[in-house]
């Protein structure tokens, strides 16, 4: 099937709707990176948007953006949770879901996945 062939005002509407999803999805990450939202939030945000940002973005790349975690702490956490390394927060169920907070809550004790720990505060939080 050929690709259709676009007016220049159409690929240019194209390119802002491609710059505003590549921008929500910076703010996202960076949300994320910075502890003012956690994993279980973009799951719920995911579930409530399901053509939203946060249901399109890779898994691995919201991981990968938690403070503490790395190349090798993704590939451990996504390997536990059986969740491919190009899926998508849409493709995931509820299930990889639970097992992917209950892999960085073992693993990566440090990161705020928004799990509550055993005394009732979200695991991961380190009061100083």
């Amino acid at each position: 099937m050929a690709l259709p062939v676009l007016t220049d005002e159409q690929r240019a509407e194209n390119l802002k709707k491609a710059q505003a999803a590549r921008a929500a999805r910076s703010a996202l990450l960076d949300d994320l990176k910075n502890r003012r939202t956690t994993l279980r939030q973009v799951f719920e945000l995911a579930d409530r948007e399901p053509d939203g940002v946060a249901a399109k973005t890779r898994v691995a790349a919201l991981v990968r953006a938690l403070p503490g975690v790395g190349d090798v702490g993704v590939q451990k956490a996504m390997e536990s949770a059986e969740i491919a390394a190009k899926r998508k927060v849409r493709g995931v169920g509820a299930n990889q879901r639970r097992m992917l907070l209950a892999a960085l809550d073992t693993l990566l004790p440090t990161v705020d996945t928004g799990v509550p720990a055993p005394g009732g505060q979200p695991s991961g939080v380190t009061i100083q």
